[in-house]
């Protein structure tokens, strides 16, 4: 028997979650069921079915009478058989023989046929029966006997059962199957193709062992002839749909490794594919509402054993919407004809076996969720997609907490808990939750005693909230395109998604045939005297042509030259060194030698940051080197030579690239929360801004996550509601001593919730922009405005020490933070940099001098783990009273410390755009210790099979002495995937050499 594999193994246990709801552990199921939308999208909920052990997949006729459906309950037969529902009499008929395995049945749009898969006609069909009786007769049955039987045929027969006429003919399976609206073609799932006799034997070792592995989709006409594939990428494709006019087909697609699914749409034709979710975990049993405007589908993103059901706009413009939140399972969801009501089934039953449920739909909220317009109504065209912020319901906001004028642990861990619940989400930024986490913040600022501030950035008098809006990402749009011209001018399409993708930065439109030439790695970097070091051009002339340049770096250079080098082999920098060459186009593949995780870049944006006009794509490998042996030439031994620093280019003679790239940026919007204390009678001219970004990373997607497991909310308690919560304590504490005249201040406190920053302080940036604007500063400055800026950024874990960094920025912060920690007694590490990777850089760049606050690094940052619970209250009341004692001596002070100008250290190129991975994670605030300390180790990661572990301070990487962690950025940046390097560290006073193998970077 085939052993079941991940996509499989997957797939069932979503389909037996329905058994498994009834040992869920109570506080998961609680948890699991806050934040749907089932009291507001269904109604008049009720059981359909209720005879037979479970039933499910129920499907309706084009005029909404009858509904088709499997159920288990034939004597003598464990498996589903077809039955036949009349809706306006509640007759069921068997339409299945009644013999073997039975799944996925289809009513012709004429209302007189019924579709489905079956395995009567095995010969073993009823053993296999008589198999799983004993083996369940025994208390070891299959939880859920799905199987995907290579003797799985399609059949049609009438609406009166009768013998059913076998469609199809070929060994495998061949199910999941409906009929187009018109009724001319039938639409299927089948890995026929591993079972063919021109399929090499490894496939069909393979498809023994993984028969799911090679399931594509199919389209067939409707007597069975001429069957043609639609999908060939590797992974599961099933359960596909056509939209209610037959344009679009939706079905679910696992990846590679079986573990995770995504909903797709395509045309029928199979061109246009697409990708709706990105959510990382199974979402499955996607359906159109027949609308077209929405889908429907299933999601396991509160666990196996708490399946909910989802919708998503059909383009993927907005983020998918929870519907259901009833424990247990909800699958397989199904509109009637007219999208007033739903089919599904759910394990709400009170044998917690899954049986079929209906409700009345509400379209019209479930368009208002999603931010469709009503039906009906013409959407109007837009260049560039806005997403507004969801709205807020005022149920999910969290109650705010009463709490003492003195700071207090108390009180922290009530603003905490508040910032971390569950309705947050984990705060992303542009997502509900940062919605909800700003209006507790604009809440708890009115009930301090605070005035609204915002207006200091342009905002209208009264308000709280500064709203921006930034570049959130990119839509692919119908009609992107590249395709290779050979030396006849026959044109030779490349396939979206598999040869090539476009990069998020990419320019747009059409590009006629352009001739390409190799590059190389793509590398131009200056010399110390500001002449050409490194040059991949050579004197090749590549005006009006593609370039076509590698990925990363030259891999045979030694590691000094590659450190050398690292900064300039960001794709972006290549992109800026082609378009000032005059080139036409990038690019970017990885060798056929390198060893890369993905061969495609992701189209994923770096939010904040804008495109720019040279078309750039990521080419495979493989299309790479069609391309090049196109033009004669051999792309491994044009790897060897760029890998060895060979700085000439080479034209690719006879082959020519044409594109139409089509890329819709998508702007999303958020907030910032602004509250003034103000001094006097009016409002002063230079204030003091005390700040705390108040935004997380949501479910880590797209972000940086160090979760092992994807689309898990990350609560982000130390990483910032800590500093929220400190913020808001030292406010109160100052309005309240301010009120009783215990407090003369000189200047005005602004207190300010950023939002953005995890995003690349876009919150921050925003609001420093728009002082500049009010200011009529010409150079961006806004020191006329802004005395100095204190951040807290992380201050929940102490631990050993409290980092004060910045310190370098003003002068006289060293003096002023000794004498305000006296009566505190905080261990205290000072450190001089202010070009931090926190909202203090964006006043730093203005002229304003800056401290930043900070417990250092820990192992649950940036994961699920970073929860409530784990900080240290006590420590984080000492810090807000240190803060507090800093924000009081500033605003009761005429001057301000002097600005001190920095130079920028060099930090190399983005890790994310390099491929070697380490794991390690560094505790990057101590700027004491003479290396870089590891506060721990990524689990099952490179750095902990080699021997390394929290505690270590590394003082060496490849021959190269580690100082600060600028230098061990630069070093690991100029790793090579799977070459050893000694890696010398410091652990207890004692020098130690280990030995870490790099990997592929995800």
């Amino acid at each position: 028997m085939p052993r079941l594999q991940p996509a499989a193994a997957a797939l069932l246990t979503a389909l037996g979650a329905a058994s498994a709801a009834a040992e869920t552990d109570p506080a998961q199921t609680s948890a699991a069921a806050d934040g749907g939308n089932e009291a507001r999208l269904l109604s008049n909920t009720r059981q359909l079915i209720f005879e037979g052990r479970r039933s499910g997949e129920g499907y309706f006729s084009a005029d909404g009478r009858y509904m088709v459906f499997q159920s288990e309950r034939e004597p003598g037969n464990p498996f589903y058989q077809i039955y036949l529902l009349d809706l306006t009499t509640g007759d069921s008929t068997r339409i299945s023989t009644g013999t073997g395995r039975t799944t996925c049945a289809w009513i012709h749009p004429d209302g007189q046929r019924v579709l489905f898969s079956s395995t009567h006609q095995d010969p073993q069909a009823e053993a296999k029966q008589q198999e799983e009786l004993d083996k369940r007769a025994a208390g070891q049955g299959s939880r859920y006997s799905w199987s995907y039987d290579p003797t799985y045929e399609i059949y049609e027969t009438g609406i009166d059962g009768g013998p059913p006429r076998r469609l199809t003919n070929a060994r495998g399976y061949d199910a999941e199957g409906s009929w187009s609206p018109s009724g001319e073609t039938i639409l299927f799932a089948s890995n026929r193709h591993a079972y063919g006799a021109d399929a090499d034997a490894a496939t069909q070792a393979a498809v023994e062992e993984d028969p799911s592995r090679f399931m594509e989709l199919y389209v067939m006409d409707a007597d069975g002839g001429n069957v043609r594939r639609l999908t060939d990428k590797e992974g599961y494709d099933g359960g596909p749909f056509y939209s209610a006019d037959g344009s679009r087909i939706v079905w679910r697609r696992f990846e590679p490794g079986g573990r995770t699914a995504e909903i797709w749409t395509m045309n029928a034709d199979g061109s246009d594919q697409r990708a709706i979710t990105d959510l990382g975990v199974m979402s499955w049993a996607p359906y159109f509402h027949p609308s077209g405007d929405y889908i429907i589908f299933t999601n396991n993103a509160h666990g196996y054993a708490n399946f909910e059901l989802y919708i998503v706009d059909a383009a993927g413009e907005h983020d998918p919407v929870r519907v259901t939140d009833t424990p247990g399972f909800d699958g397989l969801p199904v509109f009637t004809p007219d999208g007033d009501r739903l089919a599904w089934a759910s394990s709400r039953t009170a044998t917690k076996q899954a049986q079929i449920f209906m409700a009345d739909w509400d379209d019209a909220a479930a368009r208002a969720l999603l931010g469709l317009p009503p039906a009906g109504a013409a959407a109007e065209p837009q260049t560039r997609k806005t997403v507004p912020m969801p709205a807020l319901d005022p149920a999910d906001a969290p109650a705010l907490p009463a709490t003492d004028a003195a700071v207090s642990a108390a009180d922290l861990s009530a603003h905490v808990h508040a910032l971390t619940g569950t309705a947050m989400a984990g705060r992303r930024t542009g997502t509900a939750g940062s919605r909800l986490a700003t209006d507790y913040v604009a809440r708890a600022m009115t009930a301090i005693g605070l005035a609204p501030a915002a207006a200091i950035a342009g905002e209208p008098a009264g308000s709280w909230l500064q709203p921006y809006s930034f570049t959130a990402g990119v839509t692919l749009e119908d009609g992107t395109r590249l395709a290779l011209l050979g030396a006849d001018g026959a044109e030779q399409p490349l396939a979206l998604d598999r040869d090539w993708r476009p990069l998020p930065f990419s320019g747009t439109g059409a590009v006629a045939p352009a001739a390409v030439v190799f590059a190389g790695y793509g590398i131009v970097a200056p010399g110390d005297d500001g002449s050409q070091d490194f040059n991949s051009y050579g004197e090749q002339d590549v005006a009006g042509k593609w370039v076509l340049a590698l990925r990363d770096l030259p891999a045979d250079l030694p590691a000094e030259r590659r450190q050398d080098l690292v900064e300039y082999a960001d794709p972006r920098y290549k992109a800026l060194m082609a378009r000032e060459q005059g080139a036409r186009g990038l690019i970017l593949a990885p060798g056929p030698d390198t060893p890369v995780k993905d061969q495609l870049l992701p189209l994923a944006q770096e939010a904040g940051a804008g495109g720019g006009s040279l078309p750039v794509v990521s080419l495979s490998a493989a299309a790479a080197e069609r391309l090049t042996a196109a033009a004669g030439a051999d792309l491994r031994a044009l790897q060897v030579r760029a890998d060895a620093g060979e700085q000439a280019a080479v034209a690719l003679d006879g082959v020519q690239l044409a594109a139409d790239i089509r890329l819709r940026p998508t702007t999303g919007q958020d907030r910032n929360v602004v509250g003034r204390l103000q001094a006097g009678a009016a409002p002063s001219e230079r204030v003091l801004v005390i700040g705390a970004h108040v935004d997380h990373i949501g479910d880590g997607q797209g972000l940086s996550s160090r979760d092992a497991l994807q689309g898990r909310v990350h609560p982000g308690a130390d990483d910032n509601a800590s500093g929220v919560a400190a913020m808001l304590e030292i406010a109160e504490d100052l309005a309240a001593r301010h009120r009783t005249g215990e407090l003369d201040l000189a200047q005005d406190i602004v207190f300010a919730a950023w939002t953005g920053e995890e995003l690349g302080r876009l919150g921050s940036a925003a609001f420093v922009e728009a002082l500049a604007a009010a200011a009529g500063s010409s150079d961006g400055k806004v020191a006329s405005t802004v005395s100095a800026y204190l951040n807290l950024d992380m201050v929940g874990r102490l631990d050993d020490h409290l980092y004060v960094q910045g310190v370098g920025s003003g002068d006289g912060w060293r003096r002023e933070l000794e004498r305000r920690n006296v009566p505190v007694g905080l261990p205290l590490r000072l450190q001089a940099d202010a070009y931090l990777p926190t909202d203090t850089t964006s006043f730093y760049l203005a002229g304003v001098p800056v401290l930043s606050f900070f417990t250092g690094a820990h192992a649950d940052y940036n994961t699920p783990e970073d929860t409530a619970e784990k900080l240290s209250y006590d420590g984080l009341t000492r810090i807000a009273r240190l803060v507090g004692l800093m924000s009081t001596a500033l605003a009761e002070g005429a001057e301000a410390p002097a600005y001190l100008a920095q130079e920028k250290p060099g930090t190399g190129a983005s890790r994310a755009n390099l491929r070697a991975y380490f794991g390690t994670i560094p505790a990057y605030a101590d700027a004491e210790v003479a290396g870089v300390m590891l506060d721990g180790v990524a689990k099952g990661g490179p750095a902990e099979a080699g021997g390394l572990r929290a505690g270590d301070v590394i003082t060496a990487v490849a021959g190269r002495s580690i100082e600060n962690i600028y230098d061990y950025t630069y070093a690991l940046n100029a790793l090579k995937v799977g070459e050893p390097v000694l890696v010398q560290v410091r652990r207890e006073g004692e020098a130690a050499e280990l030995t870490v193998t790099p990997v592929a970077r995800q």
